[in-house]
């Protein structure tokens, strides 16, 4: 039976992060508040736990999922090398509401899909799911909401679609931005948009300094 923690009030905050916490060591999902949409998570190493979280959004291996992070310092560790647009990107819109993508470690032991070698990170601009990464580290992430169903601004949205697939449900309110991350692809030659969203694509442009295009 799912439960949900109120993360909003500080009495009952640190319960909640310490019941999603065990949740994930245990290889069972997670629902936790962004900076953009609510996502769903797992343990990004525990195969078993990405293969329930694909399960629950009805999503197969060919739309992989991306990875959150707790901090900068933690992309050395997976990805081959981070080149200087994405330390420039990072520094410009992280934590924030940017998704790079890179070449992934070829040594890491982890399943996230049909990801061709590659990764996609982001640091979320919110306190609980910060909270939750210091604690557990790098976590697989997508969406908390069904695939072709509305994503979830509130838990309860989430709930709503997700149901007891989830085992813990962190409720920090109404999701500031409510659109999901913008993707920039880094695995080319020149950056490349994948998708538009939190950061708009002349931001990202004046960062890395050549126009970003779908």
């Amino acid at each position: 039976m799912a439960t949900v923690y109120d993360c909003e009030d500080p009495a009952t905050r640190p319960t909640g992060l310490a019941a999603a916490a065990a949740a994930v060591r245990a290889g069972r999902l997670v629902v936790t508040p962004t900076d953009t949409l609510y996502g769903i998570v797992a343990d990004a190493f525990n195969a078993r736990a990405v293969a329930d979280l694909l399960a629950a959004k009805h999503r197969g291996p060919d739309m992989p999922l991306g990875v959150l992070v707790g901090s900068w310092s933690t992309i050395d560790g997976l990805v081959g090398a981070v080149p200087p647009v994405a330390r420039d990107l990072v520094e410009a819109f992280w934590p924030g509401g940017l998704s790079i993508v890179l070449p992934h470690a070829p040594s890491l032991a982890w399943d996230l899909g049909t990801t061709r070698g590659t990764v996609m990170l982001r640091m979320p601009l919110h306190p609980v799911a910060l909270e939750l990464l210091r604690e557990v580290g790098p976590m697989a992430q997508s969406s908390a909401n069904v695939s072709g169903q509305p994503p979830a601004t509130t838990a309860q949205e989430a709930r709503d679609q997700l149901g007891d697939s989830v085992e813990v449900y962190l409720d920090g309110g109404v999701c500031a931005s409510g659109v999901g991350s913008t993707i920039v692809d880094l695995t080319g030659e020149t950056p490349r948009l994948r998708r538009e969203g939190a950061v708009s694509a002349e931001d990202v442009s004046r960062v890395v300094g050549v126009p970003v295009t779908l």
